[in-house]
């Protein structure tokens, strides 16, 4: 597994804890940093990706909710929420991210985390973005 895979593993981590710990995503990722075996490696892309999500956190939301028919961003679990997060952040943010690249990762990181529904479901609407900003 690459440094990228481990670092957007790793950000998904500190993001869910932060939103079922209601603790400031930073200061979970600190906390995951020092209690846990980390990668150093994964370490400086995980805290970018955790602070662009924080950064434009707004916009992220408001895409998602345009592109996620018949679903609030409020109702997606807490996995793939975030996972479509990371993913938006990468495909509009991230000029050394492939679009292409940003989806599969959301996607096979989904496979391993979320439920079987997760990986066509997060594919749906990164594909929706990526598509509405190109044009």
């Amino acid at each position: 597994m690459g440094n990228r895979r481990k670092s957007r593993e790793l950000a998904l981590q500190a993001l869910y804890q932060s939103e079922v710990c209601a603790v400031p995503p930073m200061e979970q990722f600190a906390l995951l940093c020092d209690n846990f075996e980390i990668d150093k490696k994964s370490i400086p892309y995980a805290q970018a990706l955790i602070e662009g999500v924080g950064v434009h956190s707004g916009d992220i939301d408001s895409l998602i909710t345009r592109h996620a028919k018949n679903w609030r961003v409020g109702r997606m679990s807490i996995i793939d929420r975030n996972l479509i997060r990371i993913g938006v952040y990468e495909v509009l943010f991230r000029d050394d991210v492939p679009a292409t690249v940003a989806i599969n990762e959301a996607i096979e990181i989904a496979k391993r985390f979320s439920t079987d529904d997760a990986p066509s479901f997060i594919n749906g609407i990164l594909d929706a973005i990526s598509n509405g900003q190109s044009q």
